[in-house]
Parts: C-alpha cells; structure tokens; sequence
C-alpha cells in the first residue's frame, strides 16, 4: 500500500477504471476493520503496546490513501457503484467510533478522529460551497422583489419562493443577509412607490405577502442553522439603517418596523422575546427622528394597519358573497355600498391580491352580475337593488382588470357552462394597452330592434325605466345606439341639447352603461382621422361627467369615483394620440402611475441604453426602470432587449462593473426569463462563438461576466419551466412557435442542424458531429439517457449550446471563445446545487468530460465528480476513466 496509494492512475478502458474505484473501496473497508479491531485491543492490558503499534499502521494508511483528493473522488464512484460495501464501511466507522474512547487523549485518537471525519466527507464531496462574506449589497434579490411588489402582486408565492432561493445558491448569499436585502427592497419600495392604489399594493405586498415567502422559505434546508435566527440577525442589521426606516415611517406616517416584525412573530418567523427586544430598539431609536406627525396627517389612518385590518374582512365578505342572493339582495347591496367608499375598495382588492384571494373574490363578482339577470316577475321596489347589484359588481369588476389585469378574472378554460356576460364583454369589448378594438366587430354590432328601442328610450323618456330592464342586452346594444345616435348628431338631426339629455340618461342611473359606450367611443375614435374626431371626443367627455341630480340611486357618488377611473385608464391610449385633454372629475384617484414614461421622439435604443447606464451607476434597478425595460421588452421585442443589453455588458472592461451589471441583468431578465434565455443562448452565444470576428469580444472580464450571466439564466429557466406557466404578466407577450426552434434545431442525427453547419469551419469535424452513424458514446448526454423531451424548446437549445461547446473543445484553434467555454463550464459547476437530478450539464455529450480535464483549470477530481451524472452507470463509467487518468 505504501507503494502505490500516492500515485495511483489507471489508463485503460473505463470498466478497468470502475475496477480500480472498487478495489479502493475494498481497501478502505479492510483498512477500517482493522482499526476497528485494534482499537479495541488496545483495553487489554497484555496487548496494549501491540495493538497500539497495529492500530497506529493502519491509521497512517487510511490516512495516506484518503488525503488525496483523487482517491476520495474516485471512492465516491464506488460507493455509488455499491451502495452495499459503503454499508459496511458505515458501520465500521460506528464501530472504531465507540472504541475510540479506549484511547484517551494520545496522538493516535487524533489521527482516528481525522480519518473519520476525511471518510463522512467523501459521500458530501461536493455540497460545500463557500458563502460570499465580503459583500453587503446584493442588487438581484433586491431587483427580484422589486419587480414582484410592482408588477406582479396576484402572482403565487412559490415560484417567488424558488426564483429567491435560486438567487441566493447561484451568489452564495449567508441567510441573514439575504434576508436583510428583501426587507431593504420591501422598504425602497413602500418609499418610492406613486401615492394612491399603487401604494396600497406595496403596503400589502410588504406586510401581507413577504411574511408568506419568508415562511415557504423556512422550509428550505438552512444547513445547520435556525432561519429565526438569521431573520432576528438581519432585522438587527435593519435597525442600523435609521434613514432607510424614518423615511418609510414618515411615508406611512406609523411606525412601520413594529407592525412588520409583528406580524413576523405571528407568522412563527420571530421568537417574541427577539420581537420585543428589537421594537424596543426601534422605539429608543425614533425618539431621535424628526417629528413625524404634522397637524394635517395626524387624522389620517396610515395604510399598513389598514391593510393588516383589511385582510380578515376579505374573508368575511367572501362569505357573505357565498350567501344565496335572491334571499336578501337590500343586505348584501349595504356590504357593497360599504366596500365603495373612500379606499376600502382597493384596500381590500389589495388585501386580497397579497394573499391570493383576488380570484375567487373577482369569481364571486362575476356570478353576482350573472345573478342580476333574472327578472321573471320583479316589483317595481327590487328594480333598483338589482340595478345597483349589477352595476357595483360590473363596475368592480372593471376596476380590478385594469389594476391586477384581466387574467384574475378569467374562470379556467375548462369550466362548464356558458360564459358569463361580463368575462364576454371584457374579452371583446373592453379597451386596454396594447389591444386594437374594431369598432365594426359583431360584438358591437347585436341585434338591431333591441337597439332601435334602447335609442327610442334614451331619447324620448326624461329617464331609464329600471323595473323588468335586462342590463346585460342594454351594455351589449349601446355601443350600436351611440353610433346611431353619433351619426343623427353629425348630419344635424340632434341637437346638441338632445345629445345632453341622451347622455344624462345614460350615466344617470347605472355607470356601467356610460362605461360600454365609451369603451366603443375608444374603439371608433381611434380609426377616425384626426378632424374627424371631435364630436366622439365631446361624447366622451359628456358620459365622463357625471350628473348631480336629486334623483340618482343610492351610492351614486362612490359609484361615478370608480367610473372616472375606469374611463381614464380605457381612454389613455387615445387622448394621447391625439394630445386631447378630457378633464375627468377630480376623485382623489391619482393619475395612471408609470404612464408616458418613454420620452418622446427619442430612439428606444438610445432610451435602453441611458436607463441601464443610470441603473449601473445605482447599482439597483428601481421601480420605475423596471416599468420603462418592460415597455421596451414589449416594443423592442425580445431578442432587440437581449442583443442590446449583451452589448451593454460586453462593452464594460472594469471586473467590479462587470459583475455588478450581471446581477442587474440577471435581475432585468426575470421580466421574461423564458423568452430571454431561449434567446441569449439559442441566437446570441452561437452568433458570438461561431463568428471569428466577434471572438475579441469575450475577453475577461466583459467575457468572463456574459458566460456568468448566461449560466444563471440557463439554470433559472430550466429548474422553473418545468414547474410553473408563465406568469400573467408574460402571457401578454407573443410566445415564439416551439416549431420555430425544432426547425432551427434539428436534434435528429440524420439532418444536421443548421448550428452544425455553422461550426463546420473544417470539413472532417462536422462530419462527425452530424453524421447519421455518430458512435454511441461519443454523443450520449445524460439528458439522452434520462428521458428528457427534445420537442421543449429550452431542451433543444441546450442540448444544441453543449453539442457547440463540445465541438469548440475539440477544435483545433483555440481563442477567446475556447476560454468562454472554460468560464461557462467552471460557473455550471460553482451554481451546481448537489444532487439535483436535471441540471443543465445533463445535456453534455459524455466526450467532453476527457476533453475538459485537459483544461488545467477544470483537471480537478471534484470537477469531474461535478460535471458527471452520477446516477447513471455511463455517467460513473466515464467519471471513472477521466479521473484515473489524472
């Protein structure tokens, strides 16, 4: 043993090599009994000395066959290769564990303790990965969270959850720390956030929402440390930042940090005393704060204990919702009329969008306004309740598509049953960004007695009958009778007082009528010519105005606030178009935040580039550039806002830069992670890899930084595509066709891809690659073994990007892109989370592994044991070979 331990290697075939991992094993397991057996000998008094000088043999060969890293490594093959002999050598080690105490404190127990501890470490070889200690700031979890509580309140937690943790493995972040940087975002966030609804939704997402991850985050193995303790330890470091907190107390005029760290404490994050103590340091600290309260603020409720209020009365209402209807419609038209006044409605929608409930409080709305379709024998006393259940409900329900988006209130495609009226009208009739409306379509177009007696009623009664009216037919049949009506007052058959009296009718009694004509309006002024279009502007305006009469219904007020709003947002895109003002009642609703925000006549190009240059100069992204890249994602489309942040990055030579700009980018991509890695890596690292000319590009560190960032992109996408459908937020955006990727990557062997005719720079080389008889071997990746679904389209790019990267590894030439490729391969390994089955090296052919040990960098045994898919025998054979040749 003495002779060979040191400098054992085996240049044979791989089951010759499998042969000697086996072998070691066994060495180990005789070694270890021995010790075993001496160790307790050595109690013996007559014996002592022998045994002694025994045990202390073997101890000095454990320990030279296991100081080499080589030899664990290839020990490690074995024990997967049988798992039974390692089931031995577990129980040696308990064995030489019990008679270790025989030993007392001599040199031999020392040496004992370091072989044991050399063999527990060789089955977690690989899961030790130093955490980052000399960094504070982590710009892409801040990012992460804040492209979250911006754009994506309804969104679920979990994927929230993964996308953090990813974050944290990929930048090895300690816990407290990570912790602390999702506070500080939640807190940048309540602090920079336009007043009004968009307000609210922080205060939710910050006191209601981020409590909820913390807890999912709890259940994720911490290592050996308690994760109420890191987040005690990274409020400690909160309390250091008194700016940070005074300002989101004087924005919230309360103290923000109590109220968060108890609903912390109630949701298990926080030991009570650890609460206690820590708001009383808040408290000692604020006495040393500017005075927050002015006499003007003083009586207004700050939102976070509204909002913490809020929260349970969502679930009270949701089971008042449930109640039958018909039973007593006065008692549930006083809930809602209680909903509507001042903010307690989007307090509420709020509360419910932070906790997941938005959906079926949206559902119940939707069957509330189908309730409000039976009329068979109504009295003329519930003509009223029933047209305010419908239009409250209507109303509601457009208000909750323009602030969480009109997929929340969608029912899931496989219900049975017709559609409700107010998902069809939503669907084909309701105007929002980025969708074209053809005020010609049938949907406007129903049918014409029913819009021949709506015209006459609007015209000729002073107002609306409510007794037997099927409210659903009047919203469809309006926007056919303003067109008649627009059209009599354009050739002069009305007057302009007609119209007057006509579009008081309209917005008298129920909103929602005044908004289903205007969201025709919308639709029709848009394909006018721009002298065409002021009577249709005055129309609007007129329906926006609302009536003050003594005769309205009840909640009239509160129901014309929520109107405004609508016709705002519904009338944003036209007004300025045509660069008209409409003056909507000023409500207290706040103007659409993040609107307008790309200035005019400026290049988008130049606007992308200016706005990532400031977020780097920062060096975090804040809410409004988060809004800005994504009007240029959606303008430019996706592969225009990667190539050009790719050349942002590429174009940075100072490492610290470098680094910085992938943790934003990385973050900037979590706008479209699916669509924007299929991009970087299926067009823009080919381009760059294939192309000579462009290899002067990836040098270290603009290089170095570009294979980082495409690494975390590939993990991302593929550890979450699996799991979760693209979020509401993404589904606006057109989905490329899968067909467009299997055509451009064939993966069928008979056909080369188009990417292999690109690597074709010598013939013979990618004759190999594509041709049909290609050995086994030397293509198989794990993934081929696995079965993994090549008609997925991340699938194919990666298994396309390794056949790329083989291929360069091979070559004859190497440059900067063959340096790339290293970098690439060393950052797959630094992310690598162990024993993960289905990480993207599965997708490398088994050949690269030879071809990689002879980069020094990559000659290590750890890397070979990393870069391998343990879990198959091929994987263990070829591991094998490449490390017993080292």
């Amino acid at each position: 043993m003495d002779m060979f331990c040191d400098r054992l290697s085996c240049h044979g075939k791989a089951e010759e090599c499998i042969s000697l991992c086996r072998a070691l094993l066994s060495a180990l397991t005789w070694l270890l009994r021995c010790a075993a057996f001496y160790a307790e000998k050595v109690k013996e008094p007559l014996e002592q000395a022998a045994a002694e000088n025994q045990l202390k043999m073997c101890l000095e060969r454990l320990e030279k066959v296991l100081s080499s890293t080589k030899n664990r490594a290839l020990i490690h093959i074995a024990k997967l290769e049988e798992t039974s002999s390692w089931s031995t050598v577990e129980q040696s080690l308990v064995k030489l564990g019990e008679n270790l105490n025989n030993l007392g404190s001599s040199p031999l127990r020392s040496q004992a303790d370091d072989c044991v501890s050399l063999i527990k470490s060789i089955p977690t070889m690989l899961s030790v990965h130093s955490e980052q200690l000399n960094k504070t700031g982590f710009p892409t979890v801040h990012a992460v969270v804040l492209l979250e509580g911006t754009m994506n309140l309804t969104g679920e937690t979990q994927p929230l959850v993964e996308q953090l943790m990813m974050v944290k493995r990929m930048q090895r972040i300690p816990s407290p720390l990570f912790v602390l940087e999702i506070w500080k975002a939640c807190f940048v966030g309540l602090i920079e956030c336009p007043e009004g609804t968009e307000e609210l939704k922080w205060t939710a997402f910050t006191f209601l929402k981020m409590p909820q991850v913390l807890v999912k985050l709890k259940k994720y193995p911490q290592g050996d440390k308690d994760f109420t303790e890191d987040v005690n330890c990274a409020f400690e470091f909160l309390l250091k930042l008194t700016p940070l907190l005074d300002k989101a107390d004087q924005r919230c005029n309360c103290n923000c940090m109590s109220l968060l760290l108890q609903e912390c404490s109630k949701q298990g994050l926080l030991s009570e005393a650890n609460m206690n103590n820590l708001i009383e340091k808040r408290a000692a600290d604020k006495e040393n704060s500017p005075s927050l309260k002015s006499a003007e603020n003083a009586n207004i409720q700050p939102n976070p204990g509204l909002i913490l209020r809020a929260e349970p009365t969502v679930t009270n209402i949701l089971k008042t919702m449930d109640a039958d209807h018909s039973k007593s419609p006065e008692g549930l038209l006083g809930v809602l009329g209680h909903m509507l006044s001042g903010k307690s409605l989007d307090l509420l929608l709020a509360a419910a969008a932070a906790t997941g409930k938005l959906k079926s409080f949206a559902r119940k709305f939707v069957k509330l306004n189908e309730f409000t379709k039976q009329i068979t024998g109504e009295i003329s006393k519930s003509g009223p309740v029933r047209a305010l259940l419908f239009d409250i409900s209507f109303l509601m329900l457009c208000h909750v598509a323009q602030t969480y988006g009109s997929e929340v209130i969608l029912s899931d495609s496989n219900s049975p049953g017709e559609v409700p009226f107010f998902e069809t009208w939503m669907l084909t009739c309701m105007p929002e960004e980025g969708k074209i409306l053809n005020p010609d379509h049938p949907c406007f177009r129903p049918d014409s007695t029913k819009v021949e007696s709506l015209v006459a009623l609007l015209n000729n009664s002073s107002e609306m009958k409510l007794v037997q009216m099927k409210w659903h037919e009047v919203c469809l049949s309006i926007s056919a009778a303003i067109l008649e009506i627009l059209n009599a007052w354009e050739n002069g058959v009305l007057s302009f007082e007609s119209i007057q009296k006509i579009t008081d009718n309209i917005k008298g009694k129920v909103c929602s009528m005044a908004v289903c004509a205007v969201a025709w309006l919308v639709a029709h002024v848009r394909m006018l010519g721009l002298d065409e279009r002021e009577k249709s502007l005055q129309m609007i305006r007129q329906l926006a105005t609302p009536l003050y009469g003594e005769n309205t219904l009840q909640f009239y007020n509160e129901r014309v606030v929520i109107m405004s709003s609508i016709l705002e947002h519904m009338c944003a895109d036209v007004l300025q178009q045509t660069a008209t003002q409409i003056k909507f009642p000023a409500t207290g609703m706040d103007t659409i935040p993040y609107w307008n925000l790309l200035p005019p006549k400026k290049p988008i190009k130049e606007v992308l580039t200016s706005v990532f240059t400031k977020v780097l100069e920062k060096g975090w992204v804040d809410s409004r550039s988060i809004h800005i890249f994504d009007t240029l994602l959606h303008m430019g489309g996706v592969y225009w806002f990667c190539n050009n942040l790719v050349k942002e990055l590429l174009k940075e030579t100072r490492k610290e830069h470098t680094l910085r700009a992938v943790e934003l980018l990385y973050a900037i991509f979590c706008l479209d992670m699916q669509q924007l890695t299929l991009t970087l890596l299926g067009h823009i690292l080919p381009n760059l890899l294939t192309d000579s000319s462009k290899w002067h590009t990836l040098m270290d560190p603009p290089g170095k930084a570009l294979a980082k960032l495409s690494v975390w992109c590939a993990l991302s996408s593929y550890s979450s595509h699996s799991k979760v459908q693209a979020s509401a937020r993404q589904k606006k955006r057109h989905r490329e066709d899968i067909e467009d990727y299997i055509s451009l990557f064939p993966l069928d062997d008979t056909q080369p891809s188009k990417l292999m005719r690109l690597l074709s720079s010598n013939e013979e080389d990618s004759n190999i690659l594509s041709s049909p008889n290609r050995s086994m071997s030397s293509s198989l990746s794990a993934s081929q073994l696995h079965t993994v679904s090549m008609r997925d389209p991340l699938n194919r790019v990666l298994a396309n990007l390794f056949l790329l990267i083989s291929s360069i590894l091979g070559a004859k030439t190497a440059g900067t892109h063959t340096q790339f490729v290293q970098w690439f391969m060393e950052e797959c390994v630094e992310c690598l989370e162990q024993g993960s089955r289905g990480s993207i090296l599965q997708f490398m052919p088994f050949t690269m592994v030879s071809e990689l040990v002879k980069v020094s960098t990559m000659s290590s045994p750890k890397i070979v044991l990393a870069i391998t898919d343990l879990s198959l025998p091929l994987g263990r054979r070829v591991a094998a070979k490449a490390i017993a040749a080292l």
